[in-house]
């Protein structure tokens, strides 16, 4: 996604001035973190992370997804401070290191939040728009009845057709995908209530606190299936996973299986990223779902 050239010195570009007209409170004092990413400090001895969001919706859908989060009183997120348009202010997490006892606690607390539920598969956050993001990519939030066809057709398929018709999947190949998509009610395992998912839990998206706990940033909230949250860590690697697992077991089994299913929950994640960045992800895609059907 090309990001748009913008003027540095245009008041509507300066964190330090959106952090003060959300909060109320002088900025006094700012650190770049990365890419839209800004680091200030407010009179009162706080510090926030103020956040640029270059698409529309993208600041209200974020912090409508933080908020739901919070309110499941599970997990730890950073409070929102403000919200507009353009810009996100929230809490500084102050960095710490992961633990097996950290990761085994954020089991148990991301079983909470599944538990929590949602109102249905698809549903927005309260406040949150339909049309979302899941990271840069575009992510419609459009409530279903049932796990396996909502999947299908608000997940996966649209991204595949896009990644056929950006010419990154072959039309051939994308008939392997089609078939899982067909057969997801016989592969989707028992039938589970929605769940109050992150929505995009990749290790970058947990920050691993001094306090000793996991917080969780960035979230594409929706009501899914739990096991979806859990394939994700799988895919780009956790700290201590398999603690973070146990710990998850121990507050509330999964069913028999989901290990098999894994591959059939980051179909979706898999393709997100082959529309984003590329073939690498498109063949990574193929085989999870070729692994899903051999399940």
């Amino acid at each position: 996604m090309t990001t748009p050239t913008r003027t540095p010195s245009a008041p509507d570009d300066d964190p330090r001035a959106a952090a003060t007209r959300l909060t109320g409170l002088a900025a006094t004092a700012a650190r770049p973190l990365s890419g839209a990413l800004t680091q200030v400090g407010l009179a009162d001895g706080r510090t926030v992370v103020v956040k640029r969001a270059d698409a529309p919706g993208a600041a209200r859908a974020e912090a409508a997804g933080l908020r739901w989060l919070a309110a499941a009183g599970a997990v730890r997120v950073p409070t929102v401070h403000g919200q507009d348009e353009r810009w996100l202010v929230t809490d500084l997490v102050p960095p710490g290191r992961p633990s097996a006892d950290a990761a085994a606690r954020f089991g148990g607390e991301l079983a909470a939040l599944h538990a929590v539920g949602a109102p249905a598969f698809g549903a927005a956050p309260p406040g949150g728009p339909e049309e979302a993001y899941i990271g840069l990519a575009p992510m419609r939030n459009a409530p279903g009845a049932d796990w396996p066809g909502w999947y299908a057709a608000h997940r996966v398929l649209p991204y595949l057709r896009r990644a056929v018709d950006d010419g990154t999947v072959r039309p051939a190949e994308a008939a392997v995908v089609e078939r899982v998509c067909e057969r997801l009610p016989d592969l989707a395992g028992p039938a589970e209530p929605p769940a109050r998912l992150h929505g995009d839990l990749w290790n970058g998206n947990v920050l691993w606190a001094a306090d000793g706990h996991a917080w969780l940033i960035d979230p594409a909230a929706h009501g899914g299936h739990r096991e979806t949250d859990l394939a994700m860590l799988h895919l780009f690697g956790c700290p201590h996973l398999e603690r973070v697992l146990d710990g998850y077991q121990e507050a509330a089994p999964l069913a028999d299986g989901w290990r098999d299913r894994v591959g059939l929950h980051q179909l979706f994640p898999l393709l997100v990223h082959t529309v984003l960045f590329g073939r690498g992800y498109a063949d990574q895609a193929l085989a999870a779902a070729r692994s899903a059907l051999r399940a």
